[in-house]
């Protein structure tokens, strides 16, 4: 499968938009209620997690999560992930992405998250040895993203079945208590990888997160 380039130039800020410092941070995309962002939170105490989700009502659901958490390593963002991604996320800040159980989309391929031309964009935000973790309970979503792992983005992973006590978020919860099986791809952005948007911000001089002091 061909994938068109993304074009990050025509892609609108979201509604109340507000920029962050460039510094290492992790990012969940699709937070839901915040189940496993505020666990993530909690036992990551040193590492900023964004969990970014788009439905109003999950949103505030996780709002409520956070406030019984109190933590201040967890921020919450109601928005549109790729939108947001694009105007707030500098080259290399990522550490670690988690896209957990997300829509399959049976009819739209396309939109399956590594047929999309917003992943090449995001492997750009990504440092090196950063990793991405894709979870879903559909083996055939699972097998196609693991092929274009291999024939497109050329990237190296590790393909797991999770356990059958995990718990991360409330999807992962139902399908294992049904006794399906969830499998995950584990991701990981080599030293050397180089998209076209990394190239660019190389040509345009943008330093890593981490390299210049927070604003």
């Amino acid at each position: 499968m061909s994938i068109r380039p993304f074009q990050a130039q025509r892609i609108h800020a979201p509604r109340d938009f507000q920029s962050i410092p460039n510094q290492p941070i992790c990012l969940e995309i699709g937070a839901g209620k915040g189940k496993h962002a505020c666990a993530f939170a909690a036992q990551h105490p040193t590492q900023l997690l964004y969990a970014v989700e788009r439905t109003r009502e999950k949103f505030m659901a996780m709002q409520k999560q956070q406030q019984l958490l109190a933590a201040d390593n967890l921020q919450l963002v109601h928005a549109d992930a790729i939108a947001w991604t694009v105007h707030a996320v500098q080259p290399q800040q990522l550490q670690q992405v988690f896209i957990l159980y997300p829509n399959p989309e049976p009819h739209n391929a396309a939109q399956r998250w590594l047929n999309m031309p917003f992943f090449e964009f995001l492997l750009s935000r990504m440092a090196a040895h950063a990793t991405l973790t894709l979870a879903s309970n559909i083996s055939s979503y699972i097998d196609e993203a693991e092929q274009q792992l291999i024939d497109l983005w050329k990237l190296p992973y590790q393909r797991e079945t999770v356990a059958q006590d995990a718990a991360r978020t409330h999807f992962e919860v139902k399908y294992l208590a049904r006794g399906e099986v969830c499998e995950q791809l584990v991701i990981q952005k080599p030293e050397n990888y180089r998209t076209r948007f990394d190239q660019q911000a190389a040509l345009q001089g943008q330093k890593p997160a981490g390299t210049d002091h927070a604003p």
